[in-house]
């Protein structure tokens, strides 16, 4: 199946998509972004209210009724999955689901960039079309790969970017100012720091532990 973006108005962002089946026949889709196979795409929610779900495109096709319809693999927020939002959930993240459908084309509202975590925690600058994943989630079961993640701090919780963590100089653990009893402005003036355990004298060294993602409760996404 061959198809093209072409712009269909210079002075506004609409752009159509034709998909030729035969000579004689073809598709038209008007989204206001070209996307391709590949792209992770923001699509349109039922409800006005919630926010536009994240997909990725396999594939685009055209059903019997000459409708455009692309095959996409869900990405869920942590809300929308069994056990919901927890502490270290950053809010920009997202779980790669087992979970696939086909959707209207025309539900395509734009474009996004799903980072791995390690890409995401270097941004400088984290755009509205910025998310990140680094768990693949079985939306039948509640499972998540990889089940286990290394936790820091003496609240022993996986990394969340959101939060800010400083680093003590002797052990290279991780530790949030509030859970050390500091404000962000004194952790920041701090230099270097040394967690209550390295600071002592008799200080053992701290083992790293790992954190067991467990799904709670049962909540699942209603299919559109």
């Amino acid at each position: 199946m061959l198809f093209g973006w072409q712009r269909l108005n210079q002075g506004k962002r609409t752009f159509i998509l034709t998909l030729s089946r035969a000579p004689a026949k073809s598709l038209e889709i008007f989204c206001p972004v070209p996307f391709s196979v590949g792209d992770c795409v923001l699509m349109r929610a039922s409800d006005s209210d919630k926010p536009p779900y994240v997909a990725k495109v396999y594939k685009i096709v055209g059903d019997h009724r000459n409708n455009a319809k692309v095959r996409v693999r869900w990405y869920y927020r942590p809300e929308e999955a069994i056990g919901g939002r927890r502490q270290f959930h950053g809010a920009k993240e997202l779980f790669l689901s087992d979970h696939y459908d086909f959707q209207s084309a025309h539900t395509i509202e734009g474009k996004c960039i799903v980072h791995t975590f390690g890409n995401y925690t270097k941004l400088e600058n984290v755009g509205p079309e910025d998310y990140f994943c680094r768990f693949d989630y079985k939306a039948a079961t509640g499972g998540f790969y990889p089940d286990r993640v290394p936790v820091y701090c003496k609240c022993e919780m996986p990394y969340n970017p959101d939060d800010l963590m400083v680093q003590c100089e002797t052990c290279k653990d991780w530790f949030h100012p509030t859970c050390m009893s500091m404000t962000i402005e004194e952790a920041k003036k701090l230099d270097p720091f040394l967690c209550s355990l390295c600071s002592s004298k008799d200080a053992d060294k701290r083992p790293l532990n790992s954190f067991h993602v467990e799904p709670k409760g049962v909540l699942k996404r209603r299919k559109r």
